[in-house]
Parts: C-alpha cells; structure tokens; sequence
C-alpha cells in the first residue's frame, strides 16, 4: 500500500462521495421535481446534503469558533489567536483575550496527534480561558508539510514539547490529553536534567498510555496482534501530487477515520440515518448536535509514518516509556529525575481506549517524587471523551485540575482545597 496511487484512490473515493452527495441534492431539489410531488424526492435530497457536508468535512481543517469572551466586567472581549512559536510540524498557540489583565494560572495543553486535529479540545480550552491563559499545541498535517522538512518521529516529538515549555517558563503548568501524556512525562523528565529551571510547575496527564500493558483494550490488543512489518505495509501511504507534502511516507487520516467508525459502526450508521430522516422533516439545523460532533470527528489529518511506526512499536510494543528506558536524540531519560515538578493523572472508569490503570502507571515511575507531589483520580461512569471535553470535565474533573494547579503555583495558598488529597 505504500504507493502514490493507494493514496489517490482514497481520495478519488473521498471526492466522488461527495460529488454524490451534491449531485442528488441538486437534483432532488431542481424545481422540475416539484411536477411529481414524492416523498422519495424529499428523502434523496436529504441523503444528498449529509452525504456532502460528512465527505466535504474530511479534508478541511475545522475552526476554533472562539471569538470571543465575556469576562468578569461584563463586557465581550475578543480571543485572538496568536503563534508564539512556528515549526513545521506544529506551532504552539495562545488564546489572548483582548483587554484582560494576564491571568495568573499559565495552562499548556497538549493536543494529541493522533488522527484529529487540536480543535478535538475546543471545549476543553473553552472552559479554562474563564480562568487560565491557555496555551495549546496545534500539530500540522503531514500532507501538507513538503519532504524537505525532513522527519518526525516521537522523539522529535518531545523535542517540540521540551523547546515549547522553555518557551513559556517555569510557571506554566501543562496538561497533557490522551496519546501525547508519555512523551509529555518525557519532556518533563527530558527538562529535568537539560535545564531544571525550564520545568513546569505542575503536569497533569489525562487518559495517557504511559503502561499500556497495565489495562488492555482493542487498543493495546491490535498493537500486539500485528508485526511493524504487518503495520509498514498495510497502514503506511505515499502522499499524492494534489498536496505539498508529495512523497510524504505517511498514515493517512481517512485510513485512521475508517478505523474509528469501524469499532461503532452501528451507531455512526444510526446518527446518519436519523440525521437524514431530520434533515427530510426540516428539523435539522446547520449547528445542530450532530453537526457539531460529526464536522469535528470527521476532520482527521495524516500522521508522519515514521511518528505513527514508533508510537506503536516503542511505546505499545516495547513499552519503553513504563520500563523507564526511553532515549531522545541518544540520551536516555530517567523519569526518576523529575523531583520538583507535580504529577496529577486522570483516568475514567469506563475508558475503552486508555483503560484505567494506564495512566497511573505514571506516578510509580516518579521515584524522585514526594508522595505529596502526586495526585490521581478516577472519574466514576466516565469514557474516554468525557474526561476531557464532556460533561464529566466540567462538573468534576475541571475544578480538581484547578485546584490541582493552585495547590502547587508556588504562590500564597488560596481558600481552595488542597488537590494532592483526591485519591484514586
């Protein structure tokens, strides 16, 4: 499969979907049709617009749709958003908020690069510009990035993280969501020897993989059930002409997409047949709840081959990151070194992706570490998203990762509780 032509057929399919999809809208739609009134008609044209938006969305990358903020003064200010540092597999970010005094927490979030873009955590950086300065790392498409740039693997990964959290200083405090959660305890284990006064105040990782041999799932079972010769083949695309990254070796977002839907295709099929049916009785809404989900999880990027081949051999296969044997750019790092930085996981009960005891996993490799630097916790009844973006985020998880914060800023304790003390 590692051709141009495998590539270009994936996205030939992709286009004549679409295609299909406006066609019968158009032609369902003509005037002409209204001679012959006929529900089909009605149901054709609705097939029609699902079918175009759910295709057309694969290829674009969505907006962060975060103008603006009603602050403390009652008044609107506007968000921009600024690069604070430009690379050419991903920049980090800052949400300003025009006319508001900087706040005093400093947030880092690590977006995954796993298939979708940063926006995956626009509700995430929604509810903590309330409080924070937010701070985000937006990887770019591997399509989209020309050969010349040269590689990008998971130890340039963490490189990007040990450049972006010197950029900021020592008061930041970084959360880290999902995939990127070891090699973000990685960079942090990284600063601690390179240069401690760059660390971070505290990290906070969320649903990450630091021991995927703790809890297996679908995940870490399929990461044992193939070889890397199995995975080069069968997963690992050329770039076709139609992009700048042409001849890019890489694993493509639409490859990673048809996996997603695959592990719940009953319900994706579901959601977009009631979406039809909303569509025909006029119900449908152009931000509707569907919508709003589908235009985001449908928006997937291309990963570098050569980050997708190592995140699975090194830290699902070998499990570097739990056996503390991880080496960046010919360095071995001792996760046992991070001695000042605190260390919060997050897990949820019903995760089937990053099961819990995944995660945890990370607080036995800070040896360094006083017990009263760590903290975890286990969201009861909580999947995967919701620990980071649902309702569980907001009600629970997100005032214990302020408190989190707050208890180790390094400033005058405020009235809020003590975050080390919610246990597991």
């Amino acid at each position: 499969m590692r051709y141009m032509a495998t590539y270009d057929f994936m996205e030939t399919m992709r286009n004549t979907n679409q295609w299909l999809g406006a066609t019968a809208t158009a032609m369902a739609s003509s005037p002409a049709m209204a001679l012959f009134p006929n529900p089909a008609f009605q149901w054709m044209a609705a097939w029609g617009e699902v079918t175009e938006r759910s295709f057309q969305r694969m290829i674009v990358k969505p907006d962060w749709h975060i103008d603006s903020f009603t602050c403390e003064d009652g008044k609107d200010h506007l968000v921009n958003v600024n690069t604070i540092v430009e690379r050419p597999f991903g920049d980090l970010i800052h949400f300003e908020v025009s006319g508001r005094k900087p706040m005093d927490r400093k947030v880092m979030l690590v977006a995954p690069m796993s298939g979708h873009y940063a926006t995956l955590l626009r509700s995430t950086v929604k509810s903590l510009i309330a409080d924070c300065e937010v701070y985000i790392t937006d990887w770019h498409n591997a399509r989209d990035i020309p050969v010349s740039e040269g590689k990008f693997d998971i130890e340039d990964y963490t490189l990007y993280l040990v450049d972006f959290m010197k950029e900021l200083g020592p008061d930041t405090h970084v959360i880290a969501v999902c995939q990127p959660a070891p090699l973000t305890l990685a960079a942090t284990a990284y600063l601690a020897e390179e240069d401690p006064s760059a660390q971070p105040r505290s990290l906070t990782l969320i649903g990450g993989p630091i021991d995927p041999a703790a809890a297996a799932t679908e995940v870490t079972d399929f990461g044992h059930s193939v070889t890397m010769g199995q995975l080069e083949e069968t997963m690992i695309q050329r770039v076709g002409f139609k992009y700048p990254g042409v001849g890019r070796m890489v694993y493509p977002g639409l490859l990673q997409l048809s996996s997603f839907m695959s592990m719940n295709a009953e319900r994706h099929s579901k959601a977009f047949m009631d979406q039809i049916m909303r569509v025909t009785q006029g119900e449908a809404s152009d931000h509707d709840a569907h919508n709003r989900f589908y235009d985001e999880y449908l928006a997937v990027m291309d990963m570098t081959a050569e980050f997708y081949l190592s995140t699975v051999d090194r830290i699902f296969k070998k499990g570097e990151i739990a056996a503390n044997e991880f080496i960046v750019a010919g360095r071995k790092v001792d996760i046992g070194k991070i001695t000042t930085v605190a260390v919060k996981t997050v897990e949820g009960a019903k995760d089937d992706i990053t099961a819990p005891g995944q995660c945890i996993a990370a607080l036995d490799l800070c040896t360094g570490l006083p017990d009263d630097k760590k903290a975890s916790h286990v969201e009861p009844g909580a999947g995967h998203y919701g620990i980071f973006a649902g309702k569980s985020w907001r009600n629970n998880i997100r005032p214990l990762v302020l408190d989190f914060i707050d208890a180790n800023s390094g400033k005058p304790k405020t009235k809020r509780k003590a975050a080390n003390k919610n246990a597991a």
